[in-house]
C-alpha cells in the first residue's frame, strides 16, 4: 500500500470510528447542544466533519472551498442520516483510493476569506494528499472535542476516540515491542 492509498485508508477508519461512536448512543445525547459547558455536541461536531469530506470529494475544477460547506442540519439532528452520509462518504473514499486518483494533484484551497460563493477568496495551493492529511487532522481534533462533551455528559467514548491512527499505532507498536 502506498502513502497516498495508506492515506486514504486512515481516513476512512477514523470516520468508521464516528460511526461506531454514534451507533452506541441514543439519539438525543447525539443532537444535544444546549449544555452549560459547550454550544456544540456531537452532533453539530459530526455534521461539521462530513461537511468538509464532501468538500473535499465535490470539489470542482481542482478547487477545495470548505467556506461553502452545505451544512446540512439534518446531519445535526438525525443520528442515522448521518451515520448513512458517513457510510456514503467512505464509500467514495475507498472509490478514490482504489481507483488510484492522482494523490499528488494540485489543487486550490479556500482561504477563508471570500463571501458564501467563494468570491473573493484568496485560494492557496495545495494537493488532494495534503488535503487528505488536514481532513484526518481535523476529525480526529474534533472526536476529541466529541470525546470531552460525551464525558461531561456522563458518557465515556471508547478509549482509542478521539485518537490519530499514527499515535495508535505508535501505542501498539510499544506494549507489543
Amino acid at each position: 500500500m502506498h502513502n497516498g492509498q495508506s492515506l486514504v485508508f486512515d481516513n476512512i477508519e477514523t470516520l468508521e470510528q464516528g460511526i461506531n461512536l454514534m451507533e452506541q448512543i441514543d439519539d438525543a445525547l447525539y443532537a444535544n447542544n444546549d449544555h452549560r459547558y459547550f454550544r456544540s455536541g456531537t452532533g453539530k461536531h459530526m455534521r461539521h466533519i462530513l461537511d468538509h469530506y464532501l468538500s473535499f470529494l465535490n470539489a470542482r475544477n481542482g478547487r477545495i472551498n470548505y467556506d461553502t460547506r452545505r451544512r446540512d442540519r439534518r446531519l445535526e439532528r438525525e443520528r442515522v442520516y448521518a451515520i448513512a452520509a458517513a457510510r456514503e462518504i467512505i464509500g467514495r473514499l475507498r472509490k478514490f483510493g482504489d481507483e488510484q486518483q492522482n494523490i499528488d494533484a494540485a489543487v486550490q484551497v479556500n482561504s477563508n476569506r471570500g463571501d458564501q460563493r467563494g468570491e473573493g477568496a484568496a485560494w492557496s495551493a495545495s494537493t488532494r494528499q495534503r488535503e487528505l492529511q488536514f481532513l484526518l487532522s481535523h476529525t480526529v481534533h474534533h472526536y476529541a472535542l466529541i470525546a470531552l462533551t460525551l464525558r461531561i455528559q456522563g458518557v465515556e467514548p471508547p478509549e482509542s476516540f478521539g485518537v490519530a491512527p499514527s499515535t495508535l499505532r505508535f501505542e501498539t507498536a510499544q506494549t507489543s515491542g
